[in-house]
Order: structure tokens, then C-alpha cells, then sequence
């Protein structure tokens, strides 16, 4: 009977992915695990080469990476820093677009799967609920970020967007600000951005109100500068709007300037993710920064622990949001009336 790498893995002690890597020379292992492996390959006379075609759930040293809207700049810098682990760790990543389409995200979860993908790494927005608890119970290597889904047991890394909300909104009080509109898109990010924005309302005495929130069809920079405008025409004493994606930001700003508004003395406009884009724009917006890198290496880390055994137990990591001000806000009134 031929050896196979499942031989190999279970007298080693160790997954069939880490003997892909050793075979390979790809990824981080440690010397001791590379020499204890190795030995083992002698001594069971281990011939890769010989059956290595025929070995079903083999290790690719590839992870399925799907994104919702690659228009949106946050989106491709979490792919750039997952790129950028995966690599580090032998990975190749296949990128996927789905333009939050669950036949889509169906297509491409079914690609990735007969490409023998090692793990697949799911973006915010996801449709397809159903197709992430079919993946989980057939244990396959799965994490998610800008998304926490309690009633999933999946790997998660997200930022803190309750409390982002919060800072936003407690900074623009601290301004002078009271008549604070937002712009925001449907997912579960933006709900807790929301639930941060009224809190810091009520902790200040305010009562929100739920005229000056409006939830966009889509996240895109045209449905923020049309919904903004809507915002601004009906609603004019508004002082600051929360854009709670920088792409929403800056429709916003759009909408403002062809009102023949200036930001920030007639209007201050706040964003969330810290985006390249908000340092490009004029002027320079203040937002929410987020742990990008942290966030992309986190996730990997999580789905590398998975696809080598390690992992036991549903991990849900939540980052820190940081306030990042520049040149789009600034005091209003007195800010004690």
C-alpha cells in the first residue's frame, strides 16, 4: 500500500496542510516541525512526486477571497493586506467580485471549492446565509471580516463600529454640533455606526431624530451625493452630516458644493474607514480609522490556524476605531448651549 500524506501528517502529529508546506517550501514553519516531518518522510519513504496528483483535498496553498464592490476603496485595501499575509504565509489568493449578488457569491463559493481552495475568506454584505451554514457544516476553512454574524459559528475580525459611531458623534457635539444628519448603507455596519450615533445623542441629552438618518439603496458615492442633496434641501439647519463610509463622505461633500455650500464652514462632513481616498479629497476629510493591516493579517491568521487543525474554537476578534481629524470639520456656536 503506497504512503500518503495523510501517513505522513498523522504520525508527524501534524496537518496535511503543514506537510504541503514542507514539501513545497512554502509558508512559516518552524525548523523542529520542518525536521520532524521530514524525518518522518524517510522514514515511511514518502515520494511526493509519485502520488502527489492523485491526492483528493490536497493542501493548493490558495485561499477564496470575496469582496462585494471593489469600487469601494476599503474594500480593495483589505484585499491588499490579506494579499499581503497570504503571501507571507505561502498563500495565494483568489479574488473574487460579487457585487452583492448571492447567485454571484453561489458562483464563486462553487469555483473556489473545485479550484480545492485551502479556506475562503467572506467580506461584509454577504447574501447568502444559507450557502455559509452548508460551508460550516461541512467544516470547510471559513472567516469573514467587516462583518460579525452571531448566529454563525465562523472566525471574524471587525472593527469596533459601535463605539466609531460614537467617537464620530461625540466629537461633532464637542464642536457645537446638534442638528446631525447621516448618510449610511444597509448593512450591519452601518447599524451599529447608527446605534453609536444615538447613544452619544442621548448621553449628551439630545433625542435623535430619525428624520436626519438615512439608509442609501446602495453604497455608492451617486446614491450618497442623491440622498445627501435630499437631506440638505429638506432639512436646512443641518450643521454637520456623518457619512459612515468614506465613499458616502464624499458624495455628501458633492452634494453640499452644488448647494453652493462650504465645507466645513457651512457644513462639516465626517467619514469612517480612513480610506485613501480622504486624505485626496478637499478638503481633507476627517474620519474613522480602522486597523486595516491588523484586520487583514488577523483574518488570515484566524483561516491559517483553521486549515492547519489548529483551531477549536470560533474566534471573534474586535479591533479599536481611531478618530483621525482633518480639515472638514470645525466648531460651531457655543458648544455648551
Amino acid at each position: 500500500m503506497k504512503v500518503t500524506i495523510y501517513d505522513v501528517a498523522k504520525k508527524a502529529g501534524v496537518s496535511t496542510a503543514t506537510v504541503s508546506k514542507i514539501i513545497n517550501n512554502t509558508g512559516s514553519i518552524s525548523e523542529k516541525t520542518k525536521q520532524k516531518v521530514q524525518k518522518v518522510m524517510d522514514e515511511l519513504q514518502y515520494q511526493p512526486s509519485m502520488i502527489a496528483s492523485a491526492l483528493k483535498g490536497k493542501s493548493t496553498q490558495t485561499i477564496g477571497l470575496l469582496i462585494p464592490d471593489l469600487s469601494n476603496p476599503i474594500f480593495a485595501e483589505y484585499a491588499k493586506y490579506i494579499e499581503e499575509r497570504g503571501q507571507e504565509l505561502g498563500f495565494s489568493v483568489i479574488m473574487c467580485n460579487t457585487d452583492t449578488n448571492p447567485e454571484r457569491e453561489l458562483k464563486y463559493i462553487t469555483l473556489l471549492k473545485q479550484k480545492q481552495v485551502d479556506g475562503i475568506i467572506v467580506a461584509a454584505r454577504f447574501k447568502n446565509i444559507d450557502l455559509l451554514k452548508e460551508l460550516i457544516k461541512e467544516k470547510f476553512p471559513l472567516a469573514t471580516i467587516a462583518q460579525d454574524l452571531p448566529a454563525l459559528p465562523m472566525d471574524s475580525v471587525t472593527v469596533d463600529d459601535f463605539l466609531g459611531g460614537y467617537q464620530v458623534t461625540d466629537y461633532l457635539l464637542s464642536l457645537g454640533h446638534r442638528k446631525i444628519g447621516v448618510i449610511a448603507e444597509g448593512d450591519r455596519s452601518s447599524k451599529e455606526r447608527i446605534k453609536g450615533y444615538r447613544q452619544a445623542l442621548i448621553d449628551a441629552g439630545l433625542k435623535p431624530d430619525e428624520d436626519l438618518i438615512v439608509v442609501c439603496d446602495e453604497s455608492t458615492r451617486e446614491w450618497a451625493r442623491m440622498n445627501a442633496g435630499r437631506l440638505l434641501d429638506k432639512k436646512k439647519h443641518l450643521s454637520a452630516i456623518f457619512g459612515c463610509n468614506d465613499l458616502l463622505a464624499v458624495g455628501v461633500m458633492q452634494a453640499a458644493r452644488e448647494r453652493g455650500l462650504t465645507i466645513p464652514h457651512d457644513l462639516s462632513v465626517i467619514g469612517f474607514d480612513n480610506t485613501d481616498l480622504s486624505e485626496v479629497v478637499y478638503p481633507s476629510l476627517t474620519t474613522v480609522k480602522q486597523p486595516l493591516r491588523d484586520i487583514g493579517h488577523h483574518v488570515v491568521d484566524l483561516l491559517n490556524q483553521q486549515i492547519e487543525g489548529n483551531s477549536r474554537t470560533t474566534q471573534r476578534v474586535v479591533l479599536l476605531p481611531e478618530l483621525v481629524i482633518r480639515e472638514s470639520t470645525v466648531q460651531v456656536g457655543n458648544p455648551n448651549k
